[in-house]
């Protein structure tokens, strides 16, 4: 269900153009959020701006929600200063942002959610650098690998995969504590990457505290990251490129 509401939309013509802009919202939301349950959208909006495209705030929520791939329990967003292509919109063509948008996101994501995620291949893609970059060999060999689970700890992950080849298969565990370094880096300390070979032989990997670093890019802004034994909560501000 989506629930919407504008500031100072006394005339016909602008809940007029209001309903329209939020079913148009509404449809773009759609085309980035596979699933989203409980949805809801509040547009603050004078008279005026909506009638130039020009939205100063638009505040969603939802609870598992799916994001390319990516499970998320619970999402709160606020987005300012949006500048759209209303006189498309209003001719029936789809929604479209004209500038950057910088949005500030609340996120929790429990663990079933976190698992649920590894179909998401942005989410392999990432374990994949994140191991091929601790343990190169890895990718040089004829390895590959599954992701199984993650488990969650107080600022820890637990990550648990299955190597396989032609002939064997081992389990590999990556225990790594987890930290915000800055806004747009994470640090990974201490790591320790244990295998288990099909004789249930242990072998340690790396058993490192020197941090490993991983970049998040320009467009995010971390403000705090949270990891306990039941759900990550993260507050961040990220740039929608239109």
């Amino acid at each position: 269900m989506i629930e919407s509401s504008s500031l100072v939309t006394h005339s016909p013509k602008v809940r007029i153009i209001t309903k329209i802009l939020t079913s148009a919202i509404k449809f773009w939301l759609k085309t980035q959020l596979s699933q989203a349950s409980n949805l809801q959208l509040e547009i603050q909006a004078s008279d005026r701006q909506l009638l130039s495209g020009s939205i100063p705030q638009v505040f969603i929520a939802a609870n598992n929600a799916v994001y390319q791939g990516l499970h998320i329990t619970q999402l709160q967003v606020s987005a300012e200063n949006i500048k759209v292509n209303i006189s498309s919109v209003l001719k029936g063509k789809p929604l479209q942002l004209l500038e950057i948008v910088p949005v500030v996101a609340n996120l929790i994501v429990d663990q079933q959610a976190l698992n649920y995620s590894l179909s998401s291949q942005f989410l392999v893609t990432a374990l994949n650098e994140l191991l091929n970059t601790l343990l190169p060999e890895n990718s040089h060999n004829s390895k590959s690998v599954v992701w199984e689970k993650i488990h969650l700890d107080n600022n820890r992950l637990l990550v648990y995969a299955i190597l396989t080849s032609n002939t064997t298969n081992t389990s590999l565990t990556i225990d790594c504590g987890i930290q915000l370094f800055n806004g747009q880096t994470l640090q990974l300390t201490p790591i320790k990457i244990r295998e288990i070979d099909n004789q249930n032989q242990e072998n340690i990997l790396i058993d490192q505290d020197s941090p490993h670093i991983i970049h998040l890019g320009t467009d995010v802004d971390i403000t705090e990251i949270t990891i306990n034994s039941q759900h990550i909560v993260c507050h961040t501000s990220i740039n929608i490129n239109p």
